[in-house]
């Protein structure tokens, strides 16, 4: 089993991440800036952490970012975890910046509200300076347009770089689905310096 640390473990995907991980066995290091929400339990540790620093990451096998980019460069993530020594990096990712059609993304579409587009944008370079680096061991997850509470059905699909959609038009995946397409990635390691996406 791994030690995992989590950027972000308070929030919808990082707490799903934290369950899902614990029910595989894994130990978990929960960072947030306010962890009060993280239950008291075996196999987590809290750490209150402002900014990300090396000494927090330190001795875990991988770190799995679940903040949000508009709170975060690629820098902030990538240079402390490089420091640590940890290879293996995993990030929530957004939908913004899959393909909705042939050379168009998600946000270059018409009619793309105005209010996400900082966050998407901000996103997409992140997965563009990710496919720079060549230190670490790194797997971007993108979900599906929405991304909400629902039902863990434990049935989904993956895909690549392709904006994943349903038969009834639908694109979606739930946090807790979501959490176990992301711990199956960590343990298979499939995907290595890759984006992949996750959805029904």
């Amino acid at each position: 089993m791994s030690k995992i640390a989590i950027i972000g473990a308070t929030g919808n995907v990082g707490s799903r991440l934290l369950e899902e991980a614990l029910r595989r066995g894994h130990t978990v290091t929960a960072l947030a800036r306010d962890t009060s929400k993280v239950q008291a339990r075996a196999g987590v540790e809290a750490r209150a952490v402002d900014a990300l620093v090396a000494t927090a990451l330190a001795g875990h096998d991988a770190v799995f970012s679940a903040t949000r980019f508009s709170n975060v460069s690629e820098r902030d993530i990538v240079e402390p975890v490089t420091r640590s020594g940890v290879k293996r990096l995993m990030i929530v990712g957004g939908a913004g910046s899959l393909y909705a059609a042939p050379g168009q993304r998600v946000f270059d579409q018409l009619g793309f509200p105005d209010a996400y587009k900082p966050e998407v944008t901000v996103g997409a370079a992140f997965l563009d300076a990710l496919r720079r680096e060549r230190g670490l061991d790194w797997t971007f997850v993108s979900p599906s347009a929405e991304f909400v509470s629902g039902p863990r059905t434990q049935k989904f699909r993956l895909g690549v770089d392709e904006l994943l959609v349903a038969p009834n038009g639908r694109s979606w995946i739930s946090f807790d689905d979501y959490a176990i397409a992301f711990l199956d990635e960590f343990e298979s390691g499939v995907h290595i310096k890759q984006r992949i996406t996750v959805g029904y």
